[in-house]
């Protein structure tokens, strides 16, 4: 039995690919900050399959004992603040954890455990304001916030692991994916929640900024499957993992809306203090190398995605 160990198992990837992990009778030792409370919603269903820890990615030491305890055959880092925006806030922290964290991993297995396979979440806002469309692996990285500046320097540490010590690491860069498990800051799940209370009458208006702002939107589900395509590979190589498309803010509140029998038109409301700077560049993934090389494409379109998160929306307020 493969033993996998998840840092950041509680969130929207990391219990998406436990759920996977746990279907191919994995062992799954699932890692949690110790300075939050456990997510037990998003790993309700099968936390009594999973074997829980706490930890700190700032503590060098605890992270070797912790990969000399389990001697994983595959580590997955997926803790990180994700909220791109809100980086500016503590970008401190942010480097701390989103940076110097995977590095801090990459040490302890290089240390204690270097046969076991490494895969680092990394982002599509290493590419910032992109020199191309679309971005593809070879497309050049030019951070725009402290949450891509420490998914930089993450995502240089795995390769220099990778070519310096011979560890089969590996950095995805993932383009923005969506499931009913994101969390509320984020555009898409609040527009679902607030179409649903709209329609059960709890709410009149739903709040947003620039409705014409584009993104490269797929399901976290499919994407997990990437995750862990990546570290079945022979050779260990960086990916980009996307949809190759993209689609509005507008488009996403349409087909939110429509399905309810609701024109969003009624209700959405332009707050200008909601729009980003940077929300005229467009972040689109060229995925060619992730069909041809790892046999992986988006299996989930955009109008059954948001129909995936509507009826699980739906299930919350009638519950």
């Amino acid at each position: 039995m493969a033993t996998a160990l998840i840092f950041g198992v509680d969130g929207q990837d990391g219990s998406y690919l436990a759920e996977l992990l746990l279907s191919k009778k994995y062992r799954v030792i699932g890692w949690t900050p110790e300075s939050n409370p456990v997510n037990q919603k998003n790993i309700w269903d099968f936390k009594e399959q999973i074997e829980l820890i706490q930890g700190n990615l700032m503590d060098q030491p605890a992270l070797n004992q912790i990969i000399g305890k389990y001697t994983p055959d595959e580590v997955y880092n997926l803790a990180a603040p994700s909220f791109a925006a809100a980086s500016w806030n503590s970008p401190v922290f942010v480097g701390e954890i989103a940076g110097l964290g995977p590095q801090r991993i990459l040490d302890a297995i290089r240390l204690n455990h270097p046969k076991a396979r490494f895969f680092q979440a990394s982002s599509s806002e290493l590419f910032g304001i992109p020199v191309e469309v679309p971005q593809n692996e070879n497309t050049r990285f030019q951070p725009r916030n402290p949450y891509g500046v420490a998914k930089l320097y993450a995502h240089w540490a795995a390769v220099n692991y990778r070519e310096r010590y011979n560890l089969y690491a590996v950095s995805c860069i993932l383009y923005n994916h969506e499931s009913p498990r994101r969390g509320l800051d984020f555009v898409t799940r609040k527009i679902i929640h607030g179409a649903v209370q709209i329609k059960m009458g709890l709410s009149n208006q739903l709040h947003l900024g620039n409705l014409d702002a584009r993104r490269d939107w797929g399901y976290a589900v499919d994407y997990v499957q990437a995750m862990w395509k990546m570290l079945q590979m022979e050779r260990p190589t960086d990916f980009v993992i996307g949809t190759g498309e993209t689609h509005s803010v507008r488009e996403w509140c349409d087909l939110s809306f429509s399905a309810l029998g609701l024109d969003y038109r009624d209700f959405v409301k332009i707050d200008p203090d909601l729009f980003r700077p940077d929300e005229k560049y467009q972040l689109v993934a060229d995925n060619q190398k992730a069909q041809s090389e790892l046999n992986w494409k988006p299996q989930t379109s955009f109008a059954e995605l948001i129909h995936i998160m509507l009826a699980e929306e739906s299930k919350i307020f009638a519950g």
